[in-house]
């Protein structure tokens, strides 16, 4: 099976959910909008292609299938890539987890945008630092203290007591938040020693290691969902 990943060029954010469960796998896929540039999106956007319109990338083909929003995706891609365990209770539970992990990114994108997606940061800085401090102070702990509990009572490896596309998509969770938030993940992480296990686990594995190393690999940006300004760091 070879896929076909649809997302913006340049921006490290929601796509990179997907490309960590397509290289992990060791699966065939293109990344279309790297070869053929942004506008190959156009027609699927516009409703132009048969299947489901998508409302935004990122998005997947595989065969005649069109499928978006990222959780859709990897729920769709977890069995055939064996990324997610056989019982349908476990893949119900897997794909809960990730609806988690986006309830996050949603608020995360929120931070530096809080008052409109289509103004600049620099319209918004001072909303952004109240809506900061929130994210450090209450959100941050919410989320990840849950996530924390959640390998804790799995046995303290894997979210699913078992390797999965949570683990991957936790990862870049982590990588993405200590890079928005160095100082704020600094103070959290004794917090968090199972979530920091994990990563250190999941960036350690062969294909994700090399892919880390490659040119495949965006580093963040201020073009993505983490994106790291000074002012809306601190250590509470």
């Amino acid at each position: 099976m070879h896929y076909e990943l649809y997302y913006w060029t340049g921006i490290q954010g929601r796509g990179e959910f997907v490309r960590l469960a397509l290289e992990d796998a060791g699966a065939g896929y293109t990344d279309m909008a790297r070869v053929h540039g942004d506008a190959v999106m156009q027609p699927y956007l516009d409703g132009k292609v048969e299947g489901l319109q998508p409302f935004a990338p990122p998005f997947l083909r595989t065969g005649r299938q069109v499928i978006a929003q990222v959780g859709a995706i990897l729920d769709h891609l977890g069995p055939e890539l064996g990324l997610v365990p056989d019982a349908s209770s476990r893949r119900q539970q897997a794909l809960q987890l990730q609806l988690t992990i986006a309830d996050l990114v949603a608020e995360v994108h929120d931070t530096h945008h809080p008052i409109a997606a289509s103004k600049y940061y620099d319209d918004q800085k001072h909303e952004a630092k109240a809506r900061a401090a929130s994210m450090r102070g209450e959100r941050m702990p919410k989320f990840l203290g849950y996530f924390e509990n959640v390998l804790k009572h799995n046995g303290g490896r894997h979210p699913l007591r078992e390797h999965s596309y949570v683990d991957l998509s936790l990862f870049q969770l982590l990588s993405g938040l200590e890079y928005m938030f160095p100082r704020r993940m600094q103070a959290l992480w004794p917090t968090l020693p199972q979530l920091r296990a994990l990563k250190d686990r999941v960036e350690t594995r062969p294909s994700i290691a090399a892919y880390l190393a490659s040119e495949r690999r965006l580093a963040f940006n201020t073009n993505g969902i983490f994106r790291h300004y000074p002012e809306l760091d601190g250590e509470q």
